[in-house]
C-alpha cells in the first residue's frame, strides 16, 4: 500500500484505490424532514433516523474504515458496537468519535475552523443572512462552542432541540459539494435553494481548514454569467449551477460533465473554459441528459466498475437509442421524439473548434476504456435491473447505477436492487453482504487486498428514500493512480 501525506489531494480516475474521502454521517436534521417539505429539501420521502444510522449508514462507515484506516476499527468492533457505548464512535460531536484523517467527516472539519474567532463571526453572520435570522438568534449562535455551533449549522437545531432554521439533509451527499480533479478542487454551485447553506459551509472549510491549506490556490469557484441577475426568470438556463454528481474524472486528462436537472449548460460552458485555461485536463466530454427527477445527475445513470466494466441504465444504450428491437414504423415514429435523447459532445483543448460527437452512452464509455485507459479486451456493460422492464427503471430509481469503487472491481451498492445483483453475478462478480464482509474482516478470514471483482451489498431500505447511492455519499480526496 502506497504511503501518502495526510494532506494530499489527488484524484485522476473513478476506480483507482481509494485512500481518502469526505463523508457526512446522517444527522438529526434528517429526522425532522416532514412529508410536505421532503421534495423541497430534495428527499423523495421521510426517513427513519435510527434505522438509517444504526442499521444502514454505520455499515458504510465500518467498511470505509476497514479499507482506508483499519487501525481505527479492527479488533475493536465488539466494544464499539456495545449497547452501553450508544454509538458514540459514529457521532461527530462525541469524544469517542473515530475522527479519521482518511474517512474525513465534514462536521468535525467545520467544528475545527469554527474555533477561529474571525471565521465564527463571518460564518454566523453569513448563515443568519441566508436564513433571515433575528439579531437575538445571531447573538445566541455566537455564544455556542465550536462543536455545538457546527452541529447547529448542519441540523438547524440547538442542543435543546429548538429549531432555528431548516436542516440541510442533503449534506450526506458529499459528492455534490465539489469534486477533486487531479490536484484541483472544483466547488459546486447548487441549483436548489435547499443547498445554499451547504455550499457556504463547504467553501469556508476548503478555504480555511489546515487539511486543504496547500491547495488554496487550486480551488476553483465558477463565476456567474455576467449580469445574470438582470435576466428574467425564463433566463434560468443562463444561470451557472453545478453539482459534483455531474462531474466524473475518468482519467488524468479527461473529465465528463453532465448537463442535467441540477447542472446547467452555462456551467458546463464556464467549466470547460476555466479547466482548459488552467491546463487541468486535455479533454472534456459534455453528457446532456433529459431534465428529469428520475435522472438528477449523470452518476444516477452510469458509474465505472473496472477499466473495461461499466454499470448503466439500458435506456441510454446503443440498442435503445437506435430502436434496434422496434419494427420499421415504430422506429421511424420513435426517432422523432427528442425528449429522451442524449447529447454527447467531446471537446479537446488542442482543437476546440472540432469536437467529437457520440450517438449513445455506450460508444462514449467504450472510447474511454479503450483510448483513455488503454484496455485491450472487450468492454462490458452491466445494466440496471438486468435490462428487464420494469426492473430497469425501478432499480435505477433506487440507485442501481450509483456505485462507489473502493478499488478497481470492488464496488458498494444497495441490497434492494435484486435484478442488478443478478446481472453482476452473470458478469462474474462475487456478491458479499456488508454484515458478512465486516465479520470476515474482523475475524481475519478475509483481508481487503484479496478482494477482487466484488459487489458489496449495503442495507438500504431507508437510505434509498433519500435518492442517492454511495457514489453520491462520497467525495474522494485521494485515489492511487491506476
Amino acid at each position: 500500500m502506497a504511503k501518502h501525506d495526510s494532506h494530499q489531494l489527488k484524484v485522476s480516475s473513478e476506480i483507482g484505490p481509494l485512500r481518502r474521502l469526505l463523508v457526512h454521517s446522517p444527522d438529526s436534521g434528517l429526522g425532522k424532514v416532514v412529508p410536505s417539505k421532503a421534495q423541497d429539501w430534495l428527499f423523495e420521502d421521510i426517513v427513519h433516523l435510527d434505522t438509517i444510522r444504526k442499521k444502514e449508514y454505520d455499515f458504510y462507515t465500518k467498511i470505509l474504515l476497514y479499507f482506508l484506516d483499519p487501525q481505527k476499527i479492527k479488533g475493536r468492533l465488539e466494544e464499539i458496537d456495545a449497547d452501553k457505548n450508544k454509538r458514540k464512535f459514529y457521532k461527530p460531536d462525541s469524544d469517542s468519535f473515530f475522527r479519521s484523517e482518511k474517512v474525513v467527516e465534514l462536521q468535525w472539519l467545520l467544528a475545527d475552523i469554527l474555533k477561529d474567532h474571525e471565521i465564527r463571526l463571518k460564518l454566523v453572520a453569513s448563515v443568519c443572512a441566508i436564513e433571515a435570522c433575528s439579531y437575538d438568534t445571531q447573538k445566541e449562535l455566537l455564544e455556542l462552542g465550536a462543536e455545538s455551533l457546527a452541529k447547529t449549522f448542519i441540523t438547524g437545531s440547538l442542543d435543546s432541540d429548538k429549531m432555528l432554521f431548516a436542516p440541510i439533509p442533503n449534506f450526506i451527499f458529499t459528492r455534490d459539494i465539489g469534486i477533486v480533479i487531479n490536484d484541483h478542487v472544483l466547488l459546486n454551485k447548487p441549483a436548489k435553494k435547499a443547498r445554499t447553506r451547504e455550499a457556504l459551509l463547504v467553501k469556508y472549510i476548503f478555504f480555511n481548514h489546515p487539511l486543504f491549506e496547500a491547495y488554496h490556490n487550486n480551488i476553483i469557484e465558477l463565476p456567474d454569467t455576467n449580469h445574470h441577475f438582470l435576466m428574467p426568470r425564463d433566463g434560468d438556463d443562463r444561470r451557472v449551477t453545478l453539482e459534483g454528481g455531474d462531474v466524473m474524472v475518468v482519467s488524468k486528462d479527461h473529465i465528463l460533465i453532465g448537463v442535467s436537472e441540477r447542472t446547467s449548460m452555462e456551467a458546463a460552458h464556464v467549466a470547460i473554459n476555466v479547466l482548459f485555461e488552467k491546463n487541468i485536463v486535455k479533454k472534456i466530454t459534455i453528457v446532456k441528459i433529459p431534465r428529469k427527477r428520475d435522472y438528477m445527475h449523470i452518476d444516477t445513470i452510469f458509474t465505472q466498475v473496472k477499466r473495461n466494466v461499466w454499470v448503466m441504465l439500458g435506456a441510454f444504450s446503443k440498442k435503445a437509442i437506435t430502436h434496434e428491437d422496434a419494427d420499421a414504423v415504430q422506429r421511424i415514429l420513435e426517432g422523432t421524439r427528442k425528449e429522451e435523447k442524449l447529447k454527447i459532445i467531446q471537446f479537446r483543448k488542442k482543437d476546440l473548434e472540432n469536437p467529437r460527437y457520440f450517438d449513445n452512452l455506450e460508444d462514449l464509455l467504450v472510447d474511454i476504456s479503450k483510448n483513455d485507459l488503454e484496455c485491450k479486451g472487450a468492454v462490458k456493460f452491466i445494466y440496471s435491473g438486468n435490462n428487464e422492464f420494469p426492473y430497469d427503471a425501478r432499480e435505477q430509481w433506487t440507485d442501481s447505477c450509483n456505485l462507489l469503487a473502493l478499488k478497481e472491481g470492488v464496488v458498494l451498492g444497495y441490497d434492494r436492487n435484486d435484478k442488478t445483483v443478478e446481472a453482476f453475478k452473470e458478469s462474474g462478480f462475487s456478491i458479499l453482504h456488508a454484515h458478512e464482509l465486516i465479520e470476515k474482516l474482523e475475524n481475519g478470514k478475509l483481508d481487503v487486498d484479496s478482494l477482487e471483482d466484488t459487489l458489496i451489498l449495503m442495507p438500504s431500505a431507508e437510505l434509498s428514500r433519500a435518492r442517492g447511492g454511495f457514489h453520491c455519499m462520497s467525495m474522494p480526496l485521494l485515489r492511487d493512480d491506476l
